[in-house]
């Protein structure tokens, strides 16, 4: 009821709705997109990306609450020197 008031109350057209749309995608894209290529020049300049440091982790980051569910269970995915130890390891054992 309060709506068909409003929409009553309304003296714009379709076209004019329409028109009004347009001009406000306009300055939203005549605004985005300055801010989107500075801010993605200022991420590639100005925003060093870290990489992990070489070396052994931290005991603190090394925690782990519950074994892997594969041969070797201390073993990250693609932690590739704790793989080849751990191989190495079993192949000693078996031997």
């Amino acid at each position: 009821r309060r709506q068909k008031e409003i929409m009553d109350a309304t003296e714009h057209s379709a076209e004019e709705e329409l028109a009004e749309m347009w001009k406000w995608v306009k300055i939203s894209a005549v605004v985005a997109t300055p801010v989107c290529i500075l801010s993605i020049i200022k991420d590639v300049l100005f925003v060093p990306h870290a990489h992990r440091q070489e070396g052994p982790l931290p005991d603190y980051m090394s925690i782990q609450v519950k074994e892997f569910p594969w041969e070797c269970e201390t073993c990250a995915l693609f932690d590739l020197e704790c793989w080849k130890k751990c191989r190495a390891e079993q192949a000693a054992e078996g031997a």
